[in-house]
């Protein structure tokens, strides 16, 4: 059973610089990145590719934007460590596919449990959202309570959880 960290902080914070570090403290030399984003617009696309030039060489990149769960499962016996970066567009790329918060639970919890069975390091990034205001429309107020509970799932299933705030690193659990 591999070890499983969550990073999570607000948008800019060095949530995915501070996962790149915890990850070089990682046994062994194969490493994944599992990217959920998906490049539905320019300014998507051009994220994407500010990430991919600014991640190490020596990390395979999986894209996995809707099936997290199987693509762990997937690169299991081939790599020593795994970030998941991020747990919030992987949200938000499920709410175009389910609606009933019973197929997002089965989701959290698949993942969950591919992360607790994996035989490698996972490292998973997310956004901090319940810290601000009540969201105005239904659609985002959604979207917050969605990725709330991911995170609560995720951080009771990992070894340890740090907040980054402006790039420091908080331990949390």
């Amino acid at each position: 059973m591999g070890r499983i960290s969550l990073i999570i902080g607000g948008a800019r914070s060095g949530k995915s610089a501070y996962a790149l570090e915890v990850s070089s403290h990682a046994r062994g030399a194969r490493r994944a990145f599992v990217a959920t984003a998906e490049a539905l617009d320019d300014e998507m696309a051009a994220r994407i590719a500010r990430h991919r030039a600014e991640r190490p060489a020596e990390f395979a990149t999986i894209e996995a934007p809707v099936a997290l769960a199987a693509a762990l499962d997937a690169v299991a016996g081939s790599v020593d460590v795994v970030i998941i970066d991020s747990l919030t567009l992987w949200v938000s790329n499920l709410m175009r596919h389910l609606s009933a918060d019973a197929e997002f639970d089965r989701e959290f919890d698949a993942l969950a449990g591919a992360m607790k069975r994996a035989g490698f390091a996972t490292v998973a990034v997310t956004d901090e959202v319940g810290s601000g205001i009540v969201p105005e429309n239904p659609v985002a107020r959604r979207f917050r309570d969605l990725l709330g509970s991911l995170n609560q799932t995720i951080a009771k299933a990992a070894d340890e959880v740090t907040m980054v705030v402006a790039g420091h690193p908080l331990k949390v659990k």
